[in-house]
């Protein structure tokens, strides 16, 4: 297949249908209606986040109507799936810089570069592409993800591989790139603390990160290998098996329970910077229990990081005591950071080529695979809880 109007293109597919909080179905569903600057990709490896679990769970819903109200997946089921490598199927007439057989990877937000508007929004032109007037997600806000066999995106939303990167690795584009705009917002911010070279801001020596879970591990890696972070790196996680792949990373881990070595997480970052506690402080972990210790790890006008979603069952008064310590508190979403010139969007394209190169290791984070769509009722129904679970992949 070379172009859209191809007669031998699906005009039905399979999909594994979020149809209701906990229940997964495969259906047959209809395939979307490409347009001349679209592409057909093959999903090949999907992975799966934090986010799809909770909208799987029924925690978060991100189908939301013009006035911000849920749509019922029982009313619009939902294909999940927004980590996504795959194979180029189809090319669109006016599809720019990309052809059949291609391998690539897909931003899976739709943006005004997507759209091809002759002039941006105020967002896209500053390279907040995620923040677009007219955005909408591919897997999130109700559009079909790549737990499927197929799914139309822009072109110019693809990026291609340049090596023979197994495609589950390249799956982990997505959340590598989230990273980046993370640590790029922070390095950007005015802040009494400056992670990097800007002048005229006082130095971060220590840096916590709770969680290492993914997010976590992908931090730690693009701290060290990317920003070139030297001071010291702590990261919080109960999970023994966590904790060792961020030592290997090149962070120092520490138990929240305590541990062996006793002492709870407070005591345990007083010690370890000397009592002087955090300058940056990265929330990655989504668990609302967290912030009862935030304001004793971080120094007073710290930058804290709120990565993480989820934090059920936490009240805003858990905020009170950070609150007099004056931190600039920052939050990030997806992974904006302008276009290249081809109209691709660059942090994805610098993602990638950091993980084809070895800068950054995605292959020890997957520990699950799941073989086909068939398997994707089974790599929700609860493996993302067991103690070695770290990251999961679906293969198509």
């Amino acid at each position: 297949m070379t172009e859209m109007t191809d007669p031998s293109l699906p005009k039905t597919l399979r999909a594994a249908c979020l149809v209701a909080p906990g229940r997964i179905e495969l259906q047959q569903i209809t395939a979307a209606e490409p347009g001349p600057r679209d592409v057909l990709v093959r999903p090949s490896a999907v992975g799966l986040c934090g986010t799809d679990f909770h909208i799987h769970s029924g925690a978060a819903n991100y189908h939301r109507d013009a006035l911000g109200a849920e749509v019922s997946l029982e009313s619009q089921p939902q294909v999940l799936g927004h980590e996504i490598a795959g194979v180029v199927e189809a090319v669109g007439p006016g599809a720019p810089g990309v052809k059949v057989g291609d391998r690539v990877v897909v931003d899976q937000g739709l943006n005004c570069r997507s759209a091809a508007r002759a002039k941006l929004c105020e967002y896209c032109g500053t390279g907040d592409s995620h923040q677009c007037e007219h955005y909408a997600e591919h897997g999130i806000t109700g559009l079909p993800g790549g737990l499927s066999e197929a799914l139309v995106v822009p072109a110019v939303n693809t990026v291609r591989l340049r090596s023979d990167l197994a495609a589950e690795n390249a799956a982990l584009c997505e959340p590598l790139a989230c990273v980046l705009h993370t640590l790029e917002v922070v390095r950007r911010a005015r802040t009494r603390y400056a992670l990097g070279g800007r002048r005229g801001g006082r130095p971060v020596e220590s840096i916590v990160i709770t969680g290492a879970g993914p997010a976590g591990l992908l931090f730690v890696q693009a701290l060290r290998q990317v920003f070139g972070f030297q001071g010291q790196l702590l990261i919080t996680d109960p999970n023994p098996v966590k904790r060792a792949l961020a030592e290997q990373f090149g962070a120092t881990a520490l138990d929240p329970t305590g541990g062996p070595a006793g002492g709870d997480l407070r005591e345990q970052v007083l010690e370890a910077t000397a009592g002087r506690r955090a300058e940056l402080l990265i929330e990655a972990s989504g668990a609302g229990s967290v912030f009862e210790d935030v304001p004793w790890l971080v120094r007073k006008q710290a930058t804290v990081v709120m990565y993480g979603y989820g934090h059920g069952s936490t009240g805003l008064d858990v905020f009170n005591a950070l609150q007099f310590r004056e931190p600039v508190i920052v939050t990030t979403t997806g992974a904006s950071g302008g276009f290249d010139t081809d109209g691709r969007p660059a942090l994805y394209r610098r993602a990638l080529t950091l993980i084809e190169q070895a800068r950054v290791e995605t292959a020890p984070l997957i520990t699950h695979r799941y073989a086909g769509l068939e398997s994707v009722p089974a790599a929700f129904s609860g493996d993302h809880r067991a103690a070695d679970y770290i990251k999961g992949v679906v293969l198509l």
